[in-house]
Parts: structure tokens; C-alpha cells; sequence
């Protein structure tokens, strides 16, 4: 719960569709066939400082960049996270991503997806991810939308405590949607990527958004991510993140 009071000041400031873009989530694209725009744009950010018997302060940015046409899509996004505590860092994310879809028929689609990602803190200096393969629109009703896809992928990884290692992967992502209300959606999306061997991990984000008026919405996230074989540096196999994001649509 934030508290507001004299030694507290929460700050947030966030621009977006009111759709929410999976921007930190290695997984599928909307529809070109059902854009609405030939170009989506994205810019969020938040910041949040409090003062007194502690001091701490979170930081965040988040872009991203969708190109339509009829069966063809491109996306470009980034975002980047940092926490400090007592003047210490405690935190610190940076990421970069590509993703594209090209649809074969009305439910069958093509798509490759690249990532970079840097995450001292949890043990990666940087860490890159490429994957292709095959889609699946399950269903694309007013109601309730599921999208899975599959494909194999390549991980590499250079470690914080030295060294890197090249694993090839299965890759596995879905996103499911369900609209409450006219105002009211729940979305889940997840990215899975596995081995034979003991070697797994997976990202899931959550989210509840609540249109506040035609171009406003409140939205509550939540995202997990899990490793199975995480690095020594950084040893905890989950960590989560919960935020709330005001959005515009413009």
C-alpha cells in the first residue's frame, strides 16, 4: 500500500494505448490482419522517491514501436528499471527487442523474436535470445482471445561472475485475453523456454486494466519470473515485480 504523507512522494507518469504491451514478455504480436492503425506507438515511465527514516527511489522507462500491414508486422520496443535503497543500488535492468509476424492464413502465422537483456543484479551481464516459428490464433472472439506459438531458440548468456555459455532451447508463449466489461479486460501472457537437460525458465505477467474513461486506464501488473538453473552470482530461482501504471491513449 502506498502511504501519502510528508516524507513519502510517489510520482507516476505514463503514456500508452490502453492496451497493454507485453514489452518485457518474449512472446506473440497482435493481429495485423485486425490493426487498427498502419503504426502504434508506446512511451511509459514512472518514478517513485520517498524521504525520511529511509530513503529509496524506482525508476522506469518503457518504449515501444509497432508496424502494421495487412499480414505483415514489425515491433521494436525497450524499457529500462533501476532501485536504489539508502543511496545503494539495489537494481538494475536494461532491455532491447524485435519481434515480427506474418500471417499464413486467418489463424496460422510465422514469427521471429530476438531479445538483449542486461540484469547485473541477478547474475547476466547480458543475456541474448533469438527464436522462430510457427503460430496459432486459438480464438479471436469479442469476448475472450488466446494466442499460443512454438518454435526452437538459441540462449546466450555471459555471466556477471565470468564466463558466458551458448544453449539451444524450445520455446514456448501464449497470451490469453478476456474482456470483463466494456471497461474491465484481464490478460495473461507467458514465455516458456526448455531443454532435455535441467535447464528452464520463464517469464509471466498479469494484468488487470480498467478504462477510466475513453482514453484513460488504470492498469495493476504483476510479473514473475522464474529460472530453474540460475546463475551463482544470483541464486533465488523466482523473482516478481508488482506495478501500477496510469495510461493514456493518444
Amino acid at each position: 500500500m502506498i502511504t501519502f504523507d510528508k516524507k513519502v512522494l510517489w510520482m507516476t507518469f505514463f503514456i500508452s494505448p490502453l492496451a497493454i504491451a507485453n514489452d518485457s514478455l518474449f512472446t506473440v504480436m497482435d493481429d495485423p490482419a485486425t490493426a487498427k492503425k498502419d503504426i502504434e506507438m508506446s512511451i511509459s515511465g514512472g518514478y517513485q522517491v520517498q524521504t525520511g527514516n529511509s530513503k529509496s527511489s524506482n525508476l522506469t522507462a518503457k518504449s515501444a514501436l509497432t508496424l502494421y500491414s495487412s499480414n505483415l508486422a514489425y515491433s521494436f520496443w525497450g524499457n529500462a528499471t533501476n532501485n536504489s535503497s539508502n543511496d545503494k543500488r539495489s537494481s538494475e535492468t536494461y532491455q532491447l527487442g524485435a519481434r515480427t509476424r506474418y500471417n499464413l492464413t486467418k489463424y496460422d502465422y510465422l514469427f521471429g523474436q530476438a531479445s538483449w537483456l542486461t540484469d547485473r543484479y541477478n547474475g547476466f551481464d547480458y543475456k541474448d535470445v533469438f527464436a522462430v516459428g510457427y503460430g496459432r490464433q486459438i480464438f479471436d472472439g469479442p469476448i475472450h482471445s488466446l494466442k499460443v506459438e512454438a518454435g526452437p531458440s538459441v540462449r546466450y548468456e555471459h555471466f556477471t561472475s565470468g564466463g558466458h555459455e551458448i544453449t539451444g532451447l524450445g520455446y514456448i508463449g501464449a497470451n490469453y485475453e478476456w474482456k470483463i466489461t466494456d471497461n474491465t479486460s484481464f490478460k495473461q501472457g507467458i514465455s516458456f523456454f526448455t531443454r532435455l537437460s535441467n535447464d528452464s525458465s520463464a517469464i509471466s505477467e498479469t494484468a488487470l486494466q480498467v478504462a477510466m474513461s475513453e482514453r484513460l486506464s488504470l492498469n495493476l501488473i504483476y510479473n514473475v519470473n522464474w529460472n530453474d538453473n540460475p546463475p551463482l552470482s544470483a541464486p533465488k530461482r523466482i523473482s516478481t515485480k508488482t506495478s501500477i501504471q496510469l495510461g493514456y491513449a493518444f
